[in-house]
């Protein structure tokens, strides 16, 4: 009689796992997991400043260390020249210009600046008869 309990008691238990196997849903397999970004990357990243443009006319210049810009609404911006500045034209009191700067704390550096082209006035038309 134990003997027959015995077998008994494991058929059902082979049956309940045999069961359990059977009644799982397949599943196609989960995608790798893409490789984390180096975390050096990820902090220049977030340290690199974001490019800023300012627009307005020269209220002062010196070459390679400053510029002054004022804007409209009397809204008036100093920068500092970065060494690798580029320069496109030739900064002058009164000429408008466009910088594109990034802060460095609490300095605004300029890393470009454009003069724009100055209006040349209209000639008058001559009329013909």
């Amino acid at each position: 009689m134990k003997k027959s309990l015995i077998i008994a008691i494991a058929l059902v238990a082979m049956v309940a796992f045999v069961g359990g196997v059977v009644a799982q849903e397949k599943k196609a397999p989960a995608p790798a997991p893409a490789a984390p970004a180096p975390e050096k990357a990820k902090t220049e990243k977030a340290k690199a400043p974001k490019a800023m443009k300012a627009s307005g006319a020269v209220a002062a210049y010196e070459a390679g260390k400053m510029i002054k810009v004022k804007g409209s609404k009397d809204k008036e911006w100093a920068f500092d020249i970065a060494p690798d500045a580029k320069i496109k034209g030739e900064p002058k009191q009164g000429a408008k210009v466009t910088v594109m700067y990034k802060k460095d704390g609490d300095k605004m550096v300029a890393t470009s600046i454009s003069v724009a082209a100055a209006k040349k006035p209209k000639a008058p038309k001559e009329e013909k008869k």
